[in-house]
């Protein structure tokens, strides 16, 4: 293989990542758009973060749930249904975690199809 050759390819799988990345940072704004457009940003954050002043927040940041079901089967099915039909306080994992008792249904708020993307989304992150 000649310098030239290399060259090229090498431009070329950087301009690939190139615009893989654009692709992902747009569809990171489209579901984040979603998300707020449904009001989750209401309760979760997508980092995790102290708070200063001691108060827990209402629901988990995304990174946070992401840890907890990202290997999990049935993970992104279990998610959705929690969104729109909310979950149950009496079994909440995230007790002593954050200061909201449930996840309220939000089948009024949001689509199924939307839902999924979140979760999906979500369930992706780092």
């Amino acid at each position: 293989m000649n310098h030239r050759t290399l060259v090229a390819g090498l431009a070329g799988i950087l301009m690939l990542s190139s615009v893989a990345a654009l692709a992902d940072q747009a569809n990171d704004e489209k579901i984040k758009k979603i998300a707020a457009h449904a009001g989750c940003f209401t309760c979760h954050s997508l980092k995790h973060a102290e708070l200063t002043d001691g108060k827990k927040p209402i629901g988990p940041a995304w990174e946070d749930v992401s840890a907890q079901y990202k290997d999990k089967p049935g993970a992104a099915d279990f998610l959705t249904r929690v969104v729109l039909e909310g979950s149950n306080p009496y079994a909440s994992h995230w007790k002593n975690k954050v200061s909201g008792i449930a996840m309220p249904p939000n089948a009024v708020a949001i689509t199924e199809g939307d839902v999924r993307q979140v979760v999906f989304w979500i369930l992706s992150l780092k």
